[in-house]
């Protein structure tokens, strides 16, 4: 990507990037809507982020990491944790993001408006 001397800030923010998605290239390659990130005055690497539809799928595939087992595995409690998780990340912001953390976490969407209500009301 970049000289030995951007190999320390690279391998800093790659977890970021992998938490959310992304891609790490080097900065010669970005596109026009890549984020070029520098370090010590010179590009260091471009990241490409993911299109929001792949990103929600990235993070139930890290939620299901974490918890150890398939999201449709854990029980009611677990699931509207993860849907309050989802709902502070903006997960229900993208197109047919209820129906996607739906079919994750093996419920209705019916069944995920009313974890969304039970946070709201609460």
């Amino acid at each position: 990507m970049s000289d030995a001397g951007d190999e320390t800030f690279i391998a800093a923010v790659k977890p970021l990037v992998d938490a959310i998605g992304g891609e790490m290239l080097p900065p010669d390659e970005a596109a026009p809507e890549d984020v070029v990130l520098s370090w010590q005055g010179s590009a260091a690497v471009a990241v490409r982020l993911p299109q929001l539809a792949d990103s929600l799928d990235h993070i139930l595939a890290a939620m299901e990491r974490r918890k150890g087992r398939p999201l449709a595995d854990l029980d009611r409690k677990a699931k509207q944790e993860v849907v309050r998780i989802l709902e502070a990340r903006g997960a229900f912001s993208v197109r047919h993001g209820v129906e996607t953390v739906a079919s994750a976490l093996g419920v209705s969407r019916f069944t995920v408006y009313n974890y969304l209500n039970r946070e709201k009301g609460a």
